[in-house]
């Protein structure tokens, strides 16, 4: 088959939607099917047209204020003038799903959402309202609708007319990185938090930045990059934490993997999440997790390798969680073994099955 796979980021970005598409892609290529990942460079820095990986990419350039939007109406012309089996768009928050769904299509439409129904600031969440009218053109438009997580799924059914189309296909993992990978004996009496993802104010790393404070025997390394860094290099001069905290991006996956395997905690406390890529990974290294319930991250929390904080989040539920983690983990040990998650080969197949249909 040609497929088109239509996103608003691609590698060398980073993110849930980001290793969604490209795990996905280059599996298909693999597997012999012309694959085409059509995405947007805000930065104008990067090639228009690459290959990666066997994966033919274009990239339009995009007005994205506070990286966001991902404004490229030119998406809509190109796939009018090109054909394709398959049309997959990723991510409802981002326009270049909509311009998917109006260009001219004779073969299946499928759309991944990634939905978590609100915006990630008060004025996205403003912008939420009218542009759902165009959200429901979109699912209208789309053959079947994939879901990443029941949390997601259930919002979509709620908000969305999607009666028949709709079916749940959860992230994957590289399950093979895991198996092999060997957590680190940490002989230091200072233990290490991790926050691996975008630097957004919903994220909530500032709610742990805020904890260090009573936290003396843990340091905390936080891996990503984002509109709200700034922000969160001013509070951690006002608490004068600075000296605990290491910032990295840009790492290569090895890297990311040995952060996971270095960390005693990992902690996710975002308010919009449809799956929570980063918190299976954690859990997949041995490292037990600390998540905001609310979104899809409910479904890793068992009370024992992931626990839970309600919302409103706040500093001191950060701390009571983390000793509480920390205890258990000194007491009981980890054990993964009962982790839910699924390999890329698995997912991808499953995705391929629906194209087929």
């Amino acid at each position: 088959m040609k497929i088109a796979q239509v996103c608003p980021r691609y590698y060398p970005d980073i993110g849930g939607v980001e290793t969604d598409v490209k795990e996905i892609s280059e599996r298909l290529v693999s597997k012999g099917h012309d694959v085409e990942v059509i995405t947007t460079d805000p930065s104008g820095k990067l090639k228009k047209e690459d290959l990666v990986n066997g994966v033919k990419v274009t990239r339009f350039k995009s007005f994205a204020p506070g990286s966001a939007y991902y404004f490229a109406p030119q998406i809509y012309s190109y796939l009018k003038s090109h054909k394709y089996d398959v049309i997959h768009a990723h991510s409802y928050h981002a326009l270049p799903a909509l311009f998917a769904a109006l260009s001219e299509r004779k073969k299946k439409f499928v759309f991944s959402p990634y939905y978590h129904r609100g915006g990630h600031t008060p004025f996205r969440n403003l912008l939420h309202k009218p542009y759902k009218f165009l959200g429901k053109m979109i699912f209208s438009r789309a053959d079947t609708v994939i879901c990443i997580s029941e949390y997601e799924k259930r919002l979509v059914e709620s908000d969305f007319n999607v009666a028949g189309k709709i079916i749940k296909i959860p992230n994957g993992l590289n399950l093979s990185e895991f198996k092999s990978l060997k957590r680190r004996k940490n002989e230091n009496k200072e233990k290490m938090l991790l926050y691996v993802g975008r630097l957004e104010e919903y994220k909530g790393v500032q709610y742990i930045i805020q904890s260090l404070p009573e936290l003396q025997d843990f340091k905390l390394r936080i891996v990503g990059k984002g509109p709200y860094e700034n922000e969160l290099h001013n509070i951690t001069e006002k608490l004068g934490v600075g000296d605990r905290i290491e910032w990295l991006k840009n790492l290569s996956r090895e890297e990311l993997l040995d952060c996971y395997a270095d960390a005693d905690i990992f902690l996710m406390l975002s308010s919009h999440e449809s799956y929570g890529i980063t918190a299976a990974e954690a859990l997949a290294s041995g490292t037990p997790c600390v998540v905001a319930k609310g979104s899809a991250l409910d479904e890793f929390v068992d009370g024992i390798q992931c626990l839970g904080i309600d919302e409103p989040i706040t500093k001191e539920k950060v701390i009571k969680s983390v000793i509480k983690l920390k205890d258990m983990k000194q007491n009981n040990g980890f054990d993964k073994k009962n982790l839910t998650v699924f390999d890329w080969d698995y997912v991808t197949g499953k995705i391929e099955n629906e194209y087929n249909k």
